[in-house]
């Protein structure tokens, strides 16, 4: 590892500091994944990149990481077996002292053999560069740095606020079948024992799934809006008819994880308001709600949910407000919209922006590091691996590596459309 690795490093932008901080370290220390744990970082907190270990589907939690904090913290590096992604692995961890707050790095080593005290020195001395080049640019934040850290920000507060409202609504379900009069004991307690047990369970698989989730398509992200929705009016004498986007609609559009939280979150909301709305019939007397109807829309620029009651159309702003409705959905430059017409019902509608289009990039290489434009460029020239390994005096293994990662940062399944790429853009060499 030279200062020329390092300066790639800290040139990067913020989420490529982590993948070019792991094909740095490749070099000396085999790794298959790497995640960090930084209270500095001004953009996220916790990151993992490679192939976690455990079941497939499963990532590295912050859970597993603050476990092994503690011995890190206290003899700044540390070898040994830990639980990564719910399997025991062999791992290295690193502590930065670069900071107040410190920060961790932990990889995922491909050997139990202890990593050479040499290699150790400058994993360290290189996190310790990573972190305090983070803390700089954390008290230092330009404008752009500032937004992609709020909206970050915005995104994790988005999650804990939805698995908020599903402990919420979950509690409120429950409440709902042990108040119904049309049940018996033994039934209402059978019915409270079935919604516990399924929405703990959906409480669960939804916080691992948010952990990782990164985007989604629409149609997904809607299904599990609805697998949500149905056990917590289990009990209720209320119908819910779904729309969920079709093909037309955008069902295979990919929503950012913000978007597909804040429209979860806010229709998860809006149900219940409606729900709790009390308002006379004609006749005078309570005129419930009996049918919720939900729908979803993704167009060019923005994501349409619409909730549609029968009840009695007397639901106001002010009882979304009090759920943080419109402070979400304006949160990510929305707007909210609400129809109540007395004794018809009441539609709302969420509008959230989907964003510009990102402009494409001019050069397609510009996301490879030195080493990596290196590599890519012996793969033009139709070298193997043992060919590339000997040239560039590296492993073999770090070689498929750093193939691994240019395949995926160049969004390319073959050596040979990478090498197509690197003779288009001019990192064919001679």
């Amino acid at each position: 590892m030279d200062l020329t690795a390092a300066v790639d490093v800290i040139r990067a932008p913020l989420g490529e500091i982590l993948p070019r901080l792991s094909a740095a370290l490749s070099e000396t220390i085999a790794h298959r994944a790497v995640a960090e744990l930084s209270g500095n970082c001004p953009h996220s907190p916790f990151k993992a990149h490679g192939d976690p270990p455990g079941d497939p589907g499963t990532a590295i939690t912050t859970a597993e990481m603050a476990a092994i904090a503690p011995v890190a913290r206290a003899e700044g590096t540390w070898q040994g077996r830990a639980w990564m992604a719910g399997a025991e692995v062999p791992v290295l961890a690193v502590h930065s002292d670069a900071t107040a707050r410190g920060a961790l790095l932990v990889l995922v080593t491909t050997e139990e053999t202890p990593v050479p005290a040499g290699a150790l020195a400058a994993a360290r001395a290189l996190w310790d560069l990573v972190t305090a080049h983070r803390d700089r640019m954390a008290a230092e934040a330009v404008p752009g740095t500032l937004a992609q850290s709020r909206a970050a920000a915005a995104a994790r507060a988005t999650a804990i606020a939805e698995l908020v409202d599903a402990h919420g609504a979950a509690l409120s379900a429950l409440l709902g079948v042990l108040r119904g009069r049309d049940l018996d004991d033994r039934t209402a307690r059978a019915r409270a024992v079935d919604l516990a047990v399924s929405a703990l369970a959906e409480l669960r698989a939804r916080t691992d799934r948010d952990q990782a989730l990164a985007e989604e398509p629409a149609g997904d992200a809607f299904a599990r809006l609805a697998a949500s929705l149905r056990p917590e009016l289990r009990g209720l004498s209320v119908r819910l008819d779904l729309g969920p986007p079709g093909t037309e609609e955008g069902a295979d559009r990919l929503l950012a994880a913000d978007v597909a939280n804040t429209a979860r979150a806010v229709v998860r909301a809006v149900v219940h308001a409606m729900l709790d709305e009390q308002g006379p019939g004609r006749d005078g007397a309570p005129l419930p709600v009996r049918r919720v109807h939900i729908g979803w829309k993704v167009g060019e620029g923005e994501l349409r949910a619409t909730v549609r009651d029968d009840g009695p159309g007397v639901l106001r702003r002010t009882a979304l407000d009090a759920r943080r409705v419109g402070e979400r959905v304006a949160a990510l430059g929305g707007r909210l919209d609400v129809d109540a017409v007395p004794e018809w019902g009441t539609t709302v509608t969420a509008t959230v922006p989907l964003g510009p289009p990102q402009p494409a990039r001019e050069d397609p290489l510009d996301v490879l590091g030195a080493r990596e434009l290196e590599v890519l460029e012996q793969l033009a020239r139709g070298r193997r691996n043992r060919q590339i390994a000997q040239e560039l005096h590296i492993s073999e293994s770090t070689v498929k590596f750093h193939v691994a990662n240019i395949l995926e940062k160049l969004g390319v399944t073959s050596r040979g459309e990478a090498a197509a790429l690197a003779h288009t853009w001019g990192a064919g060499g001679s």
